[in-house]
């Protein structure tokens, strides 16, 4: 399934339905990272600090990937719904 996501808080909430549908904790998904559970929890709060590499790891560690394509015209806050 794709994941629409135009916002750092989007993204985050979107890595965060993925480790939870896996069933792994924020702890887990660091381990995996190589990153601390603070870490994760900023990444999945949509804080606009974290690092693109921090994004990286946590899709590498959720065997996931970027796709980039051209925007859809599906507004944010229709995207803001799904999540």
């Amino acid at each position: 399934m794709d994941i629409i996501a135009r916002t750092p808080k989007q993204v985050g909430a979107a890595v965060r339905r993925t480790r939870r549908t896996r069933k792994i904790t924020q702890h887990e998904l660091g381990q995996k990272m190589h990153a601390r559970q603070a870490t994760v929890s900023k990444l999945e709060a949509g804080e606009p600090a974290t690092q693109l590499r921090t994004f990286m790891d946590a899709l590498a560690a959720l065997e996931l990937e970027l796709v980039i394509r051209p925007r859809t015209t599906v507004s944010t806050e229709e995207i803001e719904g799904l999540f």
